[in-house]
């Protein structure tokens, strides 16, 4: 305890007030105490400093520590990589005797301690690749002393270099690469004699490079790529003799290049790209004979490529794309056996293809000084000649490049066959040959470049099959085949290449039906098979669910709702449902019943329709809200005062303009409290929906009522006819529908007037619901069975809704469902199916597939299939169509993938998990599922449906125990 007190008071007093004391042998040893006051200041998630323990003499144990093992005194401070995080603070300083200080690779964040370099025998401080932020402090570098190496780079340090680093006359290596350091590079950094690197790559250093830089005579790199410096390159760098790295890639550079680089006989890497260098590349490049790197790419370079760049013996990388080189490559090229790239790319480079790169791989060429000379650049691995006008043939000897990676010929002229010899290119990574003039056919041993990753052969002139062997490219991301004459179908080897992408085959005359396992294809993400003779049905799920028509418009004989053209009925596999079947709920199936039962056989639907509804509602929906704007402006001016009768008469109006209109109820006769205004009243506002706003107000006599304002005027039958149609709806009464109380008539505005329901909407129940007003599965069962009473009954008066959707199921006041939005298509002068596609089922995913197909009579069967759907959306809580972050999930796919592998429990609402009843559940599911069969026909009525639902809730009792319809 005592002890413990005195540390305490101790390290108190040094955090208090630290002062550098140089002391051998002191009697409390200060690397201890400086040492632990620096951990306080650090975050240590992995609990790598662990073994610091306050209570040692002496911390040369310590991990990430060296001492010296005369005086037990710290040199060495290495914590690379500890997952530190923290500051930087004044517990360092006490280290007198630290000779290296390496904290790379951590989260230190804050600014430099400006007294970090007063350390006189500091000479290694590696600060890399951390968070510190600021600016280097002025007087920094001021006590840098004996000083040999510091890095500071990967930070977030900004602000000028300091001038004080002039004073560090003994820095061999100084690194300030990666940070946003700005302003002019100070002069004084020349007189750094010692300097043997210097990296201040990667910040925001602008204006000309100072001369004077011939006197960093032992400088060996020099790294000032990615900075904004402009002007010429210094003509001194070239009596900078034992220079071995030079880039000044990636900044504004211009003119020519000075002629005192061919000094610098020990450079290896030389990288100017990305500059505005112009000229000729003169022939002296030739005596740089230790380059192994040569980067001029992206400059302004003109003129014939010198011969004399075959003197590159050593020459591994030469990129010269993106200039305005023009002529052949030259022969002398074959001498640089050591190239492993080669980049001419974005060019004017013409003539053939070289001879010495694809016959064999090896050819004799005469040198231009030493006499003959045999070439071979087998190893290379990395070959660009794209965007030239190079023509002639690809020889077979291409095969003989055994390490080639990336093979891009594309945007030139070459012509022939792609040789076979291809496939023995095991390797290859990327295969561009496209914008060509290439001919014949794809070989099939294309399938030996099992490395394949990209194969562009689009915009040639290939002709035959595409080969089955193209499976072996079992890593291939993109396929672009278009713009070819390629024939027959798409192979079903194709859907074996799990990482497919991007696949591109418009613009052919493939034929056949699409392989439906494409659809199994789960990163794919564009098909595209435009303009080809695709017939048949395009394959369900995956990306073909939301594929763009442009994708595979031009197939005049491809059917299915993305291009409006139905396909004849093929009925999938039937799900059998017997509602009187003894359940098992182990298996999650219906066991059969007995034979004086009448089984139910019905298909599975998929929704093929979703992508041409989601297109069409897009469309119809920006036109809706123009007309939107232009009635709401018309209405707010002048709202029509209201008059009214009882019963089934009319009462007219006084004056027979625009401003006066009619309102009917259909019994008693109320008036309204508040008037029209209270329409236009955004507070008053229940929801919208395809049809208009839904507002709630009060009648005199204070009961509520919701009031649906249609925004379809212009599509309005005509008077007479609408109020024809409006007194039918008026008549219908059911205890699951939602009542017509009465209407009010204008040519420019119409009212729906229907009893009020506090329950809300059924949507909001199961998408916005907290968890105090979850639905019980009771609770979801009723409003099933109470929803399709509604339907079978509307469907017995010669009515359908074409409108079920969740948002359009109401709940009163004790939970019981009613149905709305009902019959408004008969308000319309004549069945339109864009308009009742984009109006009505604007809900997508609740659409049947019919209503994209004009040969198909739309019908109550309309009605079942949302039915279907709002079933399985009840069960299992979830959208019809829920985007994820790169997936689409439509619902009746999901719970039908679950239902046939044994999984159909998993799918209801994970609230509701431990507290429903298998033996309802699944067969309720299954319902949904036969609801939704593509095939009309398939489909059961609306009164079957009941039936069902009564004997699924009680499978050995009378239907009569629940009561009538």
């Amino acid at each position: 305890m005592y002890k413990a007190v005195i540390f305490s008071v101790l390290l108190l007093s040094v955090t208090l007030c630290l002062v550098p004391v140089r002391s051998l042998d002191p009697p409390l040893n200060d690397d201890v105490l400086g040492l632990i006051v620096f951990k306080a200041d650090l975050r240590d998630p992995e609990q790598k400093l662990a073994s610091w323990n306050e209570d040692d003499y002496s911390p040369c144990n310590w991990v990430g520590l060296k001492c010296n093992p005369r005086t037990n005194r710290v040199t060495e401070l290495n914590l690379d990589g500890f997952s530190l995080s923290g500051r930087i603070g004044r517990g360092l300083l006490q280290l007198q005797f630290l000779r290296k200080l390496s904290l790379s690779n951590n989260n230190l964040t804050g600014n430099i301690n400006p007294n970090l370099l007063s350390l006189q025998d500091l000479k290694i401080v590696d600060l890399s690749n951390n968070g510190l932020s600021g600016s280097i402090p002025d007087g920094f570098f001021r006590q840098c002393g004996s000083l040999r190496a510091i890095s500071l780079a990967n930070n977030n340090l900004s602000g000028k270099i300091p001038v004080s680093i002039s004073s560090c006359s003994s820095l061999a290596a100084l690194n300030l690469s990666s940070n946003h350091l700005s302003g002019s590079l100070p002069s004084g950094i020349w007189s750094l004699n010692t300097l043997r690197s210097l990296d201040l790559s990667g910040n925001g250093l602008e204006g000309e490079i100072p001369e004077g830089i011939d006197s960093l005579n032992n400088l060996r790199v020099l790294d000032l790529s990615r900075n904004r410096f402009s002007g010429l390159v210094p003509s001194e760098i070239g009596n900078c003799l034992l220079l071995k790295y030079v880039d000044l890639s990636e900044n504004s550079l211009s003119g020519n290049l000075p002629d005192s680089l061919q000094k610098l006989n020990l450079c290896y890497f030389l990288d100017l790209g990305k500059n505005a260098l112009e000229g000729d590349v003169p022939k002296w490049i030739g005596e740089m004979r230790s380059l192994e790197t040569l980067d001029f790419s992206m400059n302004k370079f003109s003129g014939q490529i010198p011969d004399s760049i075959g003197n590159l013996l050593s020459l591994k990388t030469l990129n010269l794309s993106a200039n305005g080189f023009t002529g052949g490559l030259p022969d002398p090229l074959a001498h640089c056996v050591n190239l492993l790239a080669l980049d001419f790319s974005q060019n004017s480079l013409s003539g053939n293809l070289p001879v010495w790169i694809f016959q064999g791989g090896s050819h004799e060429v005469s040198s231009l000084k030493n006499g003959n000379s045999t070439g071979s650049i087998k190893n290379i691995q990395v070959l660009d000649l794209s965007d030239n006008s190079i023509s002639g043939e690809l020889a077979s000897g291409v095969g003989d490049l055994a390490d080639l990676q990336v093979l891009n010929l594309s945007r030139n002229s070459l012509a022939g066959p792609i040789p076979s010899a291809i496939g023995e290119l095991k390797n290859l990574d990327v295969l561009d040959l496209s914008h060509n003039q290439l001919n014949g056919s794809i070989p099939q041993d294309i399938g030996g470049a099992v490395s394949l990753e990209e194969l562009r052969l689009e915009s040639n002139l290939l002709e035959g099959r595409i080969p089955s062997s193209i499976k072996n490219c079992s890593s291939l991301r993109s396929l672009i085949l278009s713009q070819n004459n390629l024939l027959g179908p798409v192979p079903p080897e194709i859907a074996k290449l799990s990482n497919l992408r991007d696949v591109d085959l418009s613009f052919n005359d493939l034929t056949g039906t699409l392989p439906k396992q494409l659809a199994n294809l789960g990163n794919l993400h564009t098909f595209n098979i435009s303009h080809n003779q695709i017939c048949g049905e395009l394959p369900t799920g995956g990306i073909f669910n939301t594929i763009s028509p442009y994708s595979v418009s031009g197939n005049p004989a491809l059917c299915g709702a993305v291009v409006n053209k139905s396909c004849p009925a093929v009925l999938p596999k039937p799900i059998v449902l017997n509602p009187n079947a003894t359940f098992d709920p182990s298996s999650g199936e219906a066991l059969p019943s007995g034979p004086g039962h009448k089984r139910i056989l019905l298909s599975i639907s998929s929704l093929i329709a979703i992508s041409a509804a989601a297109a069409i509602v897009v469309g119809v929906i920006a036109i809706t809200v123009l007309n939107l704007r232009v009635r709401a402006s018309t209405i707010t001016r002048s709202a029509a005062p209201l008059t009214f009768s009882g019963g089934d008469e009319f009462s007219q109006s006084p004056t027979t303009d625009s401003n006066s209109g009619k309102l009917v109820m259909f019994s008693g006769e109320p008036d309204f409290s508040t008037g029209t205004h209270a329409l236009l009243n955004k507070d008053c506002e229940l929801g919208r929906g395809g049809f208009g706003a839904v507002y709630r107000t009060v009648l005199r006599d204070g009961c509520p009522v919701a009031i649906k304002k249609l925004t379809v005027s212009s599509l309005v039958k005509s008077q007479e006819d609408f109020e024809r149609e409006v007194k039918k709806l008026g008549k219908l009464r059911h205890a699951n529908l939602v009542n017509l109380e009465g209407y009010y008539w204008t040519p420019s505005l119409q009212l729906m007037i229907y009893e009020f329901l506090s329950g809300g909407s059924l949507y909001k129940h199961l998408h916005e619901a907290s968890g105090g007003s979850l639905l019980s599965w009771n609770d979801r069962f009723n409003i099933i069975l109470g929803t399709a009473k509604c339907l079978a009954y509307l469907h017995q008066s010669n009515v359908i809704h074409y409108n079920i959707k969740s948002s359009n199921v109401l709940l009163d006041s004790s939970g019981e469902a009613k149905v709305g939005d009902y019959g408004l298509a008969r308000l319309l002068p004549m069945l339109d199916r864009y308009v009742l596609s984009s109006k009505i089922q604007s809900a997508l995913g609740y659409m049947a597939p019919e209503f994209a197909c004009k040969t198909v009579k739309i019908t109550e069967k309309c009605d079942v299939y949302g039915f279907g759907v709002l079933v399985l959306e009840i069960v299992t809580g979830k959208r019809p169509v829920e985007y994820m972050e790169d997936d689409v999930v439509v619902l009746c796919d999901m719970v039908r993938e679950a239902l046939e592998d044994g999984r159909a429990e998993e799918c209801v609402d994970a609230r509701l998990q431990g507290k429903f009843p298998t033996e309802e559940a699944v067969p309720v599911i299954k319902l949904g599922l036969i609801c939704t069969s593509q095939v009309p026909s398939s489909r059961p009525d609306m009164g079957e449906v009941v039936n069902i639902l009564k004997m699924i809730r009680c499978p050995s009792g009378s239907s009569d125990e629940l009561g009538s319809s």
